[in-house]
C-alpha cells in the first residue's frame, strides 16, 4: 500500500525526472555497507546455470534502465540476479527529442522513443572499471548498438568497437538490432545483414583473450518465418543465446484506443506479454537447449516469470514490471515463483524450462 501511494505521487511527475531521482537513490543503495545489509538469502531451487555463468535466480533487469550510469550495485541490492547495461553506442548521443517516454498506467505499460541516449562506450567503461568485485555480486551484461548517424552498411564497425571497449567489464554481451527508435536498425534483422553482423560479432567475442557469450536481441514484431530465420542464423553464427523480445510497434487490444497510442515508439509492459510469449515458445521449439532464451516483455509478476520459463526461457528480465512494482518487485516475484514451482511439483527451476512447449509440441 505504501508503494502504491508513493507511485501515485511519482507518476504525477515527468518520467525522465523520476528516472534521474531513481538513479540517485540506487547509488545510495549500492553503497557497500547498505548493499551488504540488503543481500537476499540464497534460493537453491531457483539457481540457474546458463551462458557458462551462474545466476542466483532467473530474474534480471532488462537493458534500457541503466543507460551507462552503472547503478548495478544498487540494483543487485534490490535482488536482481543480473543487470543488463545499455544500449551503449561507441560515441555519446543525446537520443531523440523530448518528450520521449510516456506512462500508460491503466494498461501497466510504457511507451518510449528514447533513441539509445547514452554517454558512449568510453564513459561507461570508465564507470565499470571503478566497480570492485564486491560491487558485482551478480552477473553484469552489456547491450550494444550503433550510433544513429552510422549507416547500416557500417554498423558492424560500431558493434565491434563497443565489444572491444566494453568486453573486459561484461560477463556477457548483447547485440541490439531490434530497437524501433533508431531509424533503419531493425533492417539488420534481415537474413543477409544479420548473417554478416552477427557472424562478425560472435567471431570477435570468441576471439577475445577471455571469450564472452554473445546474444542477439530480437523484435516481437517479426513474422514466424523471419523469427525462424533469425534463430537459424544465430545458431550458424555461434551465438550463445537470444533475448526475446524488445518493445513492439503494435498497439494491441485496448491500448489502440489510448490517447497516447499514436505516439511513435515502442510499447512495453503487460500488453506486450502475448507477443513475447509467442516468440519465446517459437525460439525454444526450434532451437531447444542449443540456444538459451532470455525472456523479456510483459513480466509484471512472479506468475509472469514462471510463464516465460514454462514457455522456454532459461532467464527472464523485467523493466516495466520493476517500474510499476517498485523496490519489492524482485522479492515479491521470487516468492510467488517458488510457490508456483512447488505447486507444480518442480524441485528445480531448470526442470520447468519449456514445460509448455514439451506439453504441446510448439
Amino acid at each position: 500500500m505504501l508503494w502504491r501511494a508513493l507511485r501515485w505521487l511519482l507518476f504525477r511527475f515527468d518520467p525522465e525526472t523520476i528516472h534521474h531521482l531513481a538513479v540517485v537513490a540506487l547509488r545510495a543503495l549500492g553503497w557497500r555497507p547498505v548493499a551488504r545489509r540488503l543481500r537476499r538469502r540464497p534460493r537453491p531451487a531457483l539457481e540457474v546455470e546458463a551462458l557458462g555463468l551462474r545466476f542466483a535466480h532467473p530474474l534480471g533487469l532488462a537493458a534500457g534502465f541503466d543507460k551507462g550510469e552503472v547503478v548495478a550495485p544498487g540494483l543487485f541490492a534490490l535482488g536482481f540476479s543480473h543487470v543488463e547495461i545499455g544500449t551503449l553506442t561507441p560515441r555519446p548521443q543525446p537520443g531523440n527529442d523530448r518528450p520521449r517516454l510516456f506512462r500508460l498506467p491503466e494498461h501497466r505499460a510504457l511507451l518510449n522513443r528514447m533513441g539509445f541516449n547514452n554517454g558512449g562506450a568510453e564513459a561507461c567503461a570508465a564507470r565499470l572499471a571503478r566497480l570492485a568485485p564486491e560491487d558485482r555480486p551478480g552477473v553484469v551484461g552489456v547491450n550494444v548498438g550503433r550510433n544513429k548517424v552510422t549507416p547500416n552498411e557500417r554498423a558492424e564497425e560500431d558493434y565491434l568497437a563497443c565489444i572491444d571497449r566494453l568486453h573486459p567489464f561484461a560477463d556477457y554481451l548483447v547485440v541490439n538490432i531490434s530497437s524501433p527508435n533508431t531509424p533503419g536498425l531493425r533492417q539488420l534483422q534481415e537474413r543477409a545483414a544479420l548473417e554478416r553482423l552477427l557472424g562478425a560479432c560472435a567471431a570477435r567475442a570468441r576471439a577475445l583473450a577471455t571469450p564472452r557469450p554473445l546474444l542477439v536481441k530480437l523484435a516481437p514484431d517479426l513474422s514466424d518465418e523471419a523469427l525462424d530465420e533469425a534463430v537459424d542464423v544465430a545458431l550458424a553464427a555461434g551465438a550463445a543465446g537470444i533475448v526475446a523480445t524488445n518493445t513492439t510497434l503494435q498497439r494491441p487490444g485496448a491500448v489502440a484506443s489510448h490517447p497516447r497510442a499514436g505516439e511513435a515508439g515502442g510499447l512495453s509492459g503487460a500488453p506486450l506479454a502475448p507477443l513475447a510469449r509467442r516468440a519465446i515458445r517459437r525460439i525454444h521449439a526450434r532451437a531447444g537447449a542449443r540456444l538459451p532464451v532470455v525472456g523479456v516483455g510483459g513480466v509484471m509478476t512472479g506468475a509472469d516469470v514462471y510463464d516465460r520459463v514454462r514457455s522456454g526461457a532459461t532467464l527472464v528480465q523485467a523493466y516495466t514490471g520493476y517500474i510499476y512494482g517498485g523496490p519489492t518487485f524482485v522479492r515479491d516475484a521470487l516468492r510467488d515463483l517458488e510457490a508456483l514451482l512447488r505447486r507444480d511439483g518442480f524441485s528445480r527451476l531448470s526442470d520447468a524450462v519449456g514445460a509448455d512447449v514439451r506439453a504441446t509440441g510448439r
